[in-house]
C-alpha cells in the first residue's frame, strides 16, 4: 500500500462517519484488520495521543463494534 493510500485509509477510518470507517475497513484483508483494530485500541487507551485521536480512535471502535475479527481468525 502506497503512502498516499495507507493515509487515505486512516483518514477514513478515523472520519467519526461511520459509513467511511465501515468502507476502509472492509476493503482490508482480513489478516490486517486485526492489527488496525489492536492500534485503534492503544490509539484509544494509551497515553501519548491528542483527545481528538482519542475520541477519533473511539469512534472507530464502535462503529466496528460487531465487525471485530477473532482473536483466534
Amino acid at each position: 500500500m502506497d503512502s498516499n493510500s495507507l493515509e487515505s485509509l486512516w483518514e477514513n477510518l478515523l472520519s467519526r462517519q461511520a459509513d467511511q470507517i465501515h468502507l476502509a475497513f472492509n476493503s482490508l484483508p482480513l489478516t490486517e484488520r486485526r492489527a488496525v483494530v489492536d492500534h485503534l485500541q492503544r490509539m484509544a487507551r494509551d497515553p501519548g495521543w491528542q483527545p481528538e485521536q482519542r475520541l477519533s480512535a473511539e469512534a472507530a471502535l464502535s462503529a466496528l463494534a460487531g465487525e471485530m475479527p477473532e482473536e483466534n481468525a
